[in-house]
């Protein structure tokens, strides 16, 4: 069962990035992380989402991404 992940691979917390791993793993982040910069200037709240996700959403394990990768 795939479960939602702050990524390894953050610039900020990593969710957005965790989220572009759950919906797609083969997309690259970026374009998500843009589309939420463009959402979250006209609509604040999403910031203190994100912030939130931060605290809720637990860190990506190392072990458990390779596991997927030979699975």
């Amino acid at each position: 069962m795939k479960r939602l992940t702050r990524s390894n691979e953050k610039l900020v917390a990593g969710v957005i990035s965790g989220i572009s791993n759950y919906i797609n793993p083969e997309w690259d982040p970026t374009f998500l992380r843009l589309a939420f910069a463009v959402i979250a200037f006209f609509n604040p709240a999403f910031i203190l989402i994100y912030f939130g996700m931060a605290l809720i959403v637990p860190l990506e394990k190392m072990e458990l991404r390779n596991n997927e990768a030979t699975s």
